[in-house]
């Protein structure tokens, strides 16, 4: 059952708190796009997403189906549930302002009104600071609905084959979590006009995480991490 949804035009950004048992499911309705995302603990805002350990503990370079998105204290924000897209960067970070304006030109608010270009930079920060939080607190971003491509000496680009319109990718909470989300591009995105697309967010009800879930089950180290959740929630 969905409790609520809306759809972001690319350029924008949001934020709001997900409660244990529900989840997101964000669609790409037109294909091509790219959301920057952020997670924190609303109760400890000290406790954010970690990417390293997301990563390593799961012996992954791209995030999809089965896989948990980790806090810097162990525990599992939410966990993949489905996933259409199957690759989801988590290692190249933001675009900011100097990058946006050297590829597509300088625009602001002030000036162009709904037709300026945003980054995922600012776009951060404008949500962060409604909770305190300032560009120190802005860790290492998921960008979702992206693949890039390592080549033989390491270096990545942002792969030509990327999202079409109606994949889809849903994560279901484990404990109440703040998400900060935009819709800007790619860091490693080069076309040659800025992007365009829409995205429609869904806050939908969870099921209850059975003994044979898939997330809960794919290593021993997600295991691990749900147990974390568990103790946390019985207060200890």
């Amino acid at each position: 059952m969905i409790l609520y949804k809306d759809t972001l035009p690319s350029g924008k950004h949001w934020s709001m708190k997900m409660r244990r048992g529900t989840s997101l499911r964000l669609i790409d309705k037109t294909g091509g796009a790219n959301v920057g995302v952020l997670f924190y603990n609303p109760e400890s805002l000290l406790e954010r997403y970690n990417a390293p350990d997301t990563l390593k503990c799961q012996h992954t370079f791209k995030l999809t189906k089965g896989h948990c998105l980790y806090s810097d204290m162990g525990r599992i924000f939410c966990a993949i549930t489905d996933d259409s897209f199957g690759w989801h960067d988590t290692v190249c970070g933001n675009s900011n302002a100097a990058m946006v304006a050297k590829k597509w030109g300088k625009r602001d608010y002030q000036n162009h009104r709904n037709n300026w270009k945003q980054n995922g930079n600012d776009a951060f920060l404008v949500e962060a600071t409604k909770y305190g939080l300032n560009k120190q607190d802005l860790a290492a971003n998921l960008n979702l609905f992206s693949k890039v491509e390592p080549n033989d000496e390491g270096g990545l680009t942002y792969a030509a084959e990327q999202s079409k319109a109606g994949d889809f990718i849903e994560l279901r909470f484990e404990m109440d979590t703040l998400v900060l989300f935009h819709t800007c591009p790619h860091p490693l995105n080069d076309a040659a006009e800025y992007p365009e697309f829409e995205v429609e967010y869904q806050i939908v009800k969870s099921e209850p995480v059975a003994d044979d879930d898939l997330c809960k089950n794919s290593c021993a180290e997600n295991q691990r991490g749900y147990e974390n959740n568990r103790l946390y929630h019985l207060g200890l």
